[in-house]
């Protein structure tokens, strides 16, 4: 029996499993396996290494973590729809429309498919893979070829009908990093998108806020022409009872075109405007008929006092840089996997015959399995050209982050430093207008009772003028910067946790992102 039992395991035919070795040739198998890692001790990626570093926070200026913030602002949030906050029911339509109609943003939307996409494929190489194929050839075999007769010579039908699936084995974690770096990539796009809808959002906003500015400004000038033409109205009196000249009267009627040039100019920007408020919401021509509101009567967008600076890390733009250095940091590992064997597992099974009319038959199956491994030996250096450009790129984009990061800094920095200038400088400003229409006021008094020249008046108008001016100017810097600053403030975006993916080089400078951010705080001015 036991003569018999082993005569018999000898007789098999080696077929087994497809999801294990051949048991005969097992020891082949195990021991071209070690072979292969073994020969991965050859892999030399000696002196490539990024040399990129994250700008500690101490180095842009900002207060460490002790500092703390304060727990009323631990909660503090830019608004998604941050526009609604100025209460304009006409801008929040022209913002919708925009946001629903732009170009750009489909465009953007569109490079969100792509890059999806391109995740999937990534995610599909990590599993196994199965084709189908069937080949019909009629075929004159060679008299003098390999094949003997009854071949030789003559014309036969052949055929091969096969199913042929593989499945590499991701050993050393090839297809999980492109995979993470897809992700990376996808994550880039969809940041991108967001900076786009916020730009969009924010374009609108100014330049709706920009058309009350010169609406105002043309109220002004067109009291101005009221005021000079009542004023020439009062010096051709005067003239005419001889207690002024030619020379005041002349004076007075240089004013009058000077007005009218201005208000034509005016009017000019106006139309302008409304028709980039139109091409901004993708309807050139339907803001002709647009009227911005007062600006006094906009209501002030809310802004805490102290802004935390970890609102920076709520910026598309800074997240879009944060995910380009996780999809960097993981195409890195993809260029070190390929100093590495690749190991497949191949099998197929079908059909195989010479004459049609035996496809079908039993004796025309055929199956194999095994192991494919390949391992790069000497490339002429191929592979470390390879790794050195997927390092550079990580240097680039951890750069590129901190050039991000040192810009959303500063943003926010002079739009904080010029929102609190402007508060002072409308306080000054209203003095100043209170004083100036109070000294035209006399100067116009005295003119009527002959106790003035003219000179005087013009003075004193040019002044009040001016103050006017200045006041829809500052009117219209508060609205501006505090779009402004919503905009350098990340606009309601939220940028995904990306600490559970990104690989431990992109992980580190994202960690010390968040350190040096976390808890450093701005000063900003208060709304009114």
């Amino acid at each position: 029996m036991k003569y018999n039992k082993s005569h018999s395991a000898d007789a098999l035919p080696t077929v087994h499993d497809p999801a294990s070795p051949p048991r005969g040739g097992a020891w082949l198998y195990l021991a071209t396996l070690a072979i292969s890692l073994g020969l991965t001790a050859c892999a030399n990626m000696s002196g490539i290494a990024p040399h990129a570093q994250l700008r500690e926070g101490a180095s842009l200026g900002l207060p460490s973590a002790a500092t703390g913030t304060p727990d009323v602002m631990a909660d503090f949030a830019v608004p998604t729809e941050w526009w609604r906050s100025f209460g304009d029911a006409q801008l929040d339509r022209l913002v919708g429309q925009a946001l629903s109609t732009s170009p750009n943003l489909r465009l953007a939307e569109a490079r969100i498919a792509r890059a999806q996409a391109v995740t999937e494929t990534a995610r599909a190489a990590d599993g196994p893979q199965l084709n189908g194929s069937l080949d019909l050839t009629r075929q004159l075999y060679s008299a003098n070829g390999p094949y003997p007769p009854p071949l030789a010579g003559g014309t036969y039908n052949s055929g091969v009908g096969r199913l042929s699936g593989s499945w590499e084995i991701d050993f050393f974690g090839r297809n999980r990093a492109a995979l993470e770096a897809a992700l990376g990539t996808a994550q880039a796009a969809q940041a991108d998108a967001q900076a786009a809808r916020l730009l969009l959002a924010s374009n609108v906003t100014r330049n709706y806020f920009q058309l009350s500015r010169l609406q105002a400004q043309l109220a002004v000038s067109e009291r101005t022409l009221a005021q000079r033409s009542e004023t020439l109205t009062l010096v051709r009196d005067r003239v005419s009872a001889g207690l002024d000249t030619r020379l005041e009267q002349r004076q007075s009627e240089g004013g009058l075109p000077d007005a009218r040039r201005e208000i034509e100019s005016l009017r000019e920007q106006i139309e302008l405007t409304r028709n980039a408020i139109g091409a901004l919401v993708g309807a050139p021509g339907s803001a002709q008929a647009l009227v911005a509101p007062a600006m006094e009567t906009v209501q002030a967008a809310p802004v805490p006092a102290v802004l935390p600076a970890d609102l920076l890390g709520r910026r598309p733009d800074i997240a879009a840089a944060r995910w380009r250095v996780e999809a960097a940091g993981q195409d890195i590992k993809v260029a070190k996997t390929m100093f590495y064997p690749n190991v497949n597992l191949a099998g197929f099974v079908g059909l195989s015959s010479i004459g049609l009319d035996r496809f079908a038959e039993s004796g025309s199956k055929e199956w194999g399995v095994g192991p494919a491994i390949r391992l790069p030996i000497f490339d002429s250096g191929r592979l470390r050209a390879n790794l050195r450009g997927k390092t550079a790129d990580l240097d680039a984009a951890v750069e590129s982050y901190n050039a991000s990061l040192i810009d959303a800094v500063h943003d926010v920095a002079d739009q904080v430093a010029s929102s609190r200038a402007i508060v002072r400088q409308q306080d000054e400003q209203r003095q100043a207008q209170e004083a100036a229409e109070g000294a035209y006021a006399i100067a116009v008094q005295r003119y009527k009772a002959g106790l003035g020249n003219y000179l005087n008046v013009l003075t004193a108008e040019s002044t009040v003028l001016l103050q006017r001016r200045q006041a829809v100017e500052l009117s219209a810097r508060r609205l501006d910067t505090q779009v402004s600053l919503i905009r350098a403030l990340g606009g309601g975006y939220s940028a995904p946790d990306i600490g559970a993916s990104a690989s431990p080089v992109a992980a580190g400078h994202t960690d010390a992102a968040a350190a040096h951010l976390a808890a450093a705080q701005i000063d900003a001015p208060p709304v009114r």
